[in-house]
């Protein structure tokens, strides 16, 4: 199950953005970056173009960026596992695990300042 060599690995990138539609015209053009979307508030992106996979989720045009920003997001062969190891390390859950096209995931505080996410199947 998974991608084993993968672990712990920087997986996926999120960027916040008010306009999708302008986000992903604006990186196909510049960029070439092709995009999939998944229904009209995310689209994402793929490591072929971009150099690591990654996605845009929409926010409302009078909210600020989130901060931190973008969303890194690692990978873990083993969530509930990864999940009690950054919580004994001190770390806090934000958003508990969830279900997304393609697996599930969670956020959580490194204790330092930093919000990340971890995905798996």
């Amino acid at each position: 199950m998974g991608h084993p060599a993968h672990h712990h690995t920087i997986n996926y990138i999120e960027f916040a953005a008010h306009d999708i539609a302008r986000a992903k015209e604006f990186y196909a053009t510049v960029f070439g970056w092709k995009f999939q979307d998944y229904g009209p508030d995310y689209a994402s992106f793929s490591a072929a173009e971009a150099g690591v996979d990654g996605g845009f989720y929409k926010i409302a045009p009078h909210d600020p960026p989130p901060t931190p920003a973008p969303l890194v997001v690692l990978y873990s062969a083993d969530l509930k596992a990864t999940e009690a190891a950054i919580v004994a390390s001190g770390g806090a859950i934000v958003a508990p695990t969830f279900e997304f096209p393609g697996g599930r995931r969670f956020h959580f505080a490194d204790g330092v300042g930093n919000v990340l996410a971890v995905w798996s199947e």
